[in-house]
């Protein structure tokens, strides 16, 4: 299975170099979305088995493989099976959270979760009261975020509308940040990103080129970490899974592959490269 060819050529570079030089190589990727497909309930969303499957195989060949998502990091690890990928790294709640070996490390919970968790039933049901499109709307507590689904709603872009401004007052007066997604609104913790986690670990593995792959507006940050870390000399190529729900990803990205089923065909493809054998 031939490698894909990236549309930019720092995008060419690094997808040369990890392939030439796979021991240097941290591979890091979203979960939603990226390596699972995005579901109507997201306690159902579990990867393509072809996906944990490469992982698996290419990880003793690379510097270091890892998840970088805005779940838990053990809701990650189980629903994802990652404890099958030999030295996986998982960061949970966009980085605040490390699960590597079986063991997690995780910090206190911010203190403006406390009077989220209090109020945004009440927030979601008085939108529900004068806008019924966001029938169906679902809260999902996160531990350390809280995160407001529409996608099951009867009119899940207009509910999305109608959400954002009461959100982002809560999120102001809390203290915490506001992350938007694929039909759904995070509030979160602030003071950390995906770019931030991504350069995190590219540093502590000394790593000599990146690649990361996402598909949803909060993978935005790793991208310009990948840009940053072209920059300071290390090859790094960002990788769009693609979706018609988003298109600023794309927009940012060095290659577009068709969602999770074209992620796990570049993985395919990468262990092929690395492990002709």
């Amino acid at each position: 299975m031939p490698l894909p060819r990236p549309s930019t050529p720092a995008g060419r570079a690094a997808l040369d170099a990890i392939a030439s030089e796979p021991s240097s190589a941290l591979l890091a990727f979203d979960f939603d979305g990226t390596l699972a497909p995005i579901v109507a309930d997201p306690r159902d969303s579990r990867p393509l088995p072809a996906v944990v499957d490469a992982l698996a195989a290419l990880a003793p060949a690379v510097a270091g493989t890892a998840v970088v998502t805005g779940r838990p990091a053990a809701t990650a690890v189980a629903y994802g099976g990652l404890d099958r990928v030999p030295g996986i790294t998982v960061l949970g709640h966009y980085g605040l959270e490390r699960w590597e070996g079986g063991r997690l490390d995780a910090p206190e919970p911010h203190p403006g979760l406390a009077e989220v968790r209090a109020e945004l039933p009440g927030l979601v049901e008085a939108v529900r009261a004068r806008f019924p499109g966001a029938d169906g709307t679902a809260v999902e507590d996160k531990d350390r975020s809280l995160a407001v689904h529409t996608r099951r709603a009867a009119d899940p872009g207009g509910a999305l509308r109608e959400l954002r401004e009461p959100l982002a007052r809560l999120a102001e007066r809390t203290g915490l940040a506001v992350e938007p997604g694929r039909m759904v609104i995070e509030l979160r913790p602030p003071d950390m990103d995906k770019g931030a986690a991504l350069a995190g670990l590219a540093a502590g593995l000394g790593a000599r080129s990146v690649l990361y792959a996402g598909d949803d507006l909060g993978d935005l940050p790793a991208f310009a970490a990948v840009r940053r870390l072209r920059a300071d000399g290390v090859p790094g190529l960002a990788v769009c899974s693609g979706s018609t729900e988003v298109s600023a990803l794309a927009e940012e990205a060095d290659l577009v592959v068709d969602g999770p089923p074209g992620v796990a065909g570049l993985l395919q493809a990468l262990l092929a490269a690395v492990r002709p054998d």
